[in-house]
This record gives C-alpha cells, sequence and structure tokens, in this order.
C-alpha cells in the first residue's frame, strides 16, 4: 500500500481552510495546517509535507516571503492560492520559487488536478533518483569521516561533534548520520533509508524516519527551520550537505 501524500495547507482564513482541509481528506491526502507563515516555517521541517498549498495574503508574513525562505534550503513543491489575479502577482510568486499559481475563487477539479501534476513530477524525480542509487556504491566502505562546517562524524570512534562539543545521539540516530554522511550531496530516498536503517521488512510508513529526523535536526542544526546540514527533498527522501 501506498504512502498517502502530505499537503500542507497554509491559510489564515477558516473557511477556506476548512473546506480545502476536508476536500483532500476526502481524496486520501494526509493534511496538516498552519494558520500563518512562522508556524507553516516551524512545522515544515518537521511533517516533511509533499507539497504547500500556500495563501499569500497571511497576517504575519507575506507569502512570498515565505516562498523565498523555504527556497534558501528546500525544492518542496509550492502551490500559491491566492486572491491575488494579476499577471504581475503570478509572474513575482513563479520567479520567487513557487512551482504553480492558483487564483481564488477555483473549482474544486482544478485544485486536484494541479496536484496531481505534481505526483507526477515527483515520481519522475524518485525513479530516476533509484537508478542513480545503484551506481553510488564503490568506495563507501573507504570513507572514516565526514566534515561540513561545524559539523563533525567520525565513522570509526561512533562519534558526532558540532562546534568541537560532542553531540549524544542514539544508536538509529547515528546510523541515519552515517548513512547520509557517506552520500553526501545526494538525496536518499524514504525506501532506501527506511530498508538500510531499519532492515528489508521495514514499514513503508516514514514516521518514525521522520521523528528522528526531526530530533537530529534539534540536536545538529542551529535553526531546524533553516538547515545548515540535514535538507529535505520533500516526496523524496534526505540530503546531507556536502562533505567539505
Amino acid at each position: 500500500m501506498s504512502r498517502k501524500k502530505t499537503i500542507m495547507v497554509v491559510e489564515d482564513e477558516n473557511n477556506i481552510c476548512k473546506f480545502i482541509n476536508a476536500l483532500l481528506k476526502t481524496n486520501d491526502y494526509t493534511v496538516v495546517t498552519a494558520p500563518d507563515g512562522d508556524t507553516a516555517l516551524t512545522m515544515i521541517p518537521s511533517y516533511v509535507p509533499d507539497v504547500i498549498l500556500l495563501d499569500l495574503g497571511l497576517p504575519d508574513i507575506d507569502g512570498l516571503d515565505i516562498i523565498k525562505d523555504i527556497r534558501k534550503w528546500s525544492n518542496i513543491p509550492i502551490i500559491v492560492v491566492s486572491a491575488r489575479e494579476h499577471e504581475n502577482d503570478k509572474i513575482t510568486a513563479l520567479d520567487a520559487g513557487a512551482d504553480d499559481y492558483l487564483t481564488k475563487p477555483f473549482s474544486v477539479e482544478e485544485l486536484l488536478a494541479r496536484l496531481r501534476v505534481t505526483q507526477r513530477m515527483l515520481a519522475r524525480i524518485r525513479t530516476s533518483l533509484r537508478h542513480k542509487r545503484m551506481n553510488l556504491d564503490e568506495g563507501l566502505e573507504k570513507i572514516k569521516t565526514y566534515q561540513s562546517k561545524d559539523l563533525k562524524v567520525d565513522f570509526e570512534k561512533y562519534m558526532v561533534t558540532v562546534r568541537e562539543e560532542a553531540v549524544h545521539l542514539t544508536n538509529i540516530e547515528f546510523k541515519i548520520i552515517e548513512l547520509l554522511s557517506k552520500y553526501s550531496g545526494k538525496v536518499l530516498t524514504y525506501d532506501y533509508i527506511l530498508k538500510e536503517i531499519w532492515g528489508p521488512f521495514a514499514s513503508e510508513d516514514n514516521k518514525t524516519l521522520r521523528v528522528n529526523m526531526a530530533n537530529l535536526r534539534r540536536k545538529l542544526e542551529k535553526n531546524p527551520a533553516e538547515p545548515e546540514y540535514l535538507f529535505t527533498e520533500p516526496g523524496v527522501g534526505y540530503r546531507m550537505a556536502e562533505s567539505e
């Protein structure tokens, strides 16, 4: 059974948020909601949504600034859902990093169609990554350490330090960091990580992986919402900053 896609709805108008929430759940999506930009930016690293539906007119942060912020550390697909209907507004949002733009009021069919297009795009990316994975096994056993900025991982000593201070990790957390570090700069799919860490019979549900990644970000990153080391490729997997 395939994993349900998670959609984050960033919308301050309660009635619209409830409508989209009900619509998506009826169509077999998992939905998380955020009433403002600050909440959304805090939630994204933990919930790892596959797609963000973003209103531009939020009470605290303009949606354009949210797009620019997310694009500093993630390529998560963003579909703008806004009442701003002028062509310049659409161009500005797309240039800022949005993947699509839907004008309010919108039809149910159009919203679902836009999401299906995004799913097909992500499926193509995952297929390409699976093919690349087959060519990345040479020489990994020779790698003994990883370093990027202030983060150091010593595989032989089973030690992780940030700014020269030791960081305590659980056994699972260290295995995840070791795996991502050895493939630094490359995206590892959710399924690949699950099977490498938890074995060939691991559940396809990546909730446990998501929780561990959130814990790792809290332990290693200065600001988990703007990671320097652990990056999410929504709908695909995770990527470690390239080793220096």
